[in-house]
């Protein structure tokens, strides 16, 4: 993990370090957010962190589907860390630069080619849910919660930011969440499409396994492929690539996997993809 390796996390007066961790199992590359202390809220460092460690899982070829989760079971994200904000955002020049780290963190989850899924379990709060939102599916135990409190906190929340929100739930969900900043149970989250899927709390880490394993044993290429034009449907029609969206198509039909998925089809077996 070099890129990530590159950036140091900053330890505190007794040691405690909170710091992005990776970790890759059979075909999954967990990005754990590793603040526990402080129910995984989002450090500067942090921020910096995630954009060297999306880089690491993508260039490893074993990686089939990204999962974000939280350290432990207390949280998922709770925002921004602001224990750190007297020394991180006390001018505008720091605010600026706070804001540039964080704008690029939730940039490069975005533009990640890879499946992207937020693991969600217990509290997913303010920065936790526009982290959450950059990913291309959520899921969560049923004991979760959410929030976006920033109407109590007298925050502001760029464009982008909304727009996100807005493009999930639609504005009118969107409206209620930011006028009563109140907290909103897994059902309520699901029906308005906030997430896409809840496993029970028993049994939620396997379940969510389960869910990944599945994703993962997918063809790479025809996951990239649909991911790239799911994305161009959102833009402007001049900002659409279909150039490359086509090419991306076609290389999928002049790839060894679809003939491997045809092979395991008429075999009647699982097919093996490898990604070319």
């Amino acid at each position: 993990m070099n890129n990530l390796a590159q950036i140091v996390s900053e330890p505190e007066a007794d040691g405690y370090t909170p710091h992005i961790r990776i970790e890759v199992r059979d075909g999954v590359g967990w990005m754990i957010f590793a603040n526990p202390r402080r129910r995984n809220a989002v450090t500067y460092t942090m921020w910096r962190q995630i954009p060297a460690a999306l880089a690491d899982l993508a260039a490893d070829d074993s990686v089939r589907v990204v999962a974000l989760r939280g350290e432990g079971e207390a949280s998922f994200i709770s925002g921004a860390d602001i224990s750190e904000f007297a020394t991180r955002r006390s001018t505008p020049e720091q605010v600026a630069e706070y804001d540039r780290v964080g704008t690029e963190a939730n940039a490069a989850i975005v533009a990640f080619d890879k499946p992207t899924v937020a693991v969600i379990r217990t509290w997913c709060v303010g920065g936790g849910v526009a982290t959450a939102l950059g990913c291309d599916l959520r899921i969560a135990s049923e004991a979760s919660r959410f929030a976006v409190p920033a109407a109590r906190l007298g925050l502001g929340y760029r464009y982008s930011g909304i727009k996100a929100l807005v493009d999930v739930v639609g504005p009118a969900n969107a409206r209620e969440i930011f006028f009563t900043a109140r907290k909103y149970s897994t059902d309520e989250a699901l029906r308005m499409g906030l997430i896409n899927r809840t496993f029970a709390e028993d049994g939620f880490d396997a379940a969510a396994q389960d869910y990944l394993a599945g994703i993962a044993a997918n063809a790479p290429l025809t996951m990239q492929a649909a991911k790239m034009a799911i994305r161009a449907v959102g833009q402007d029609p001049d900002q659409r690539d279909i150039g490359t969206i086509n090419a991306a198509v076609q290389a999928c039909f002049d790839s060894e996997d679809y003939q491997e998925g045809r092979a395991a089809f008429a075999e009647k077996r699982s097919p093996r993809f490898r990604g070319r």
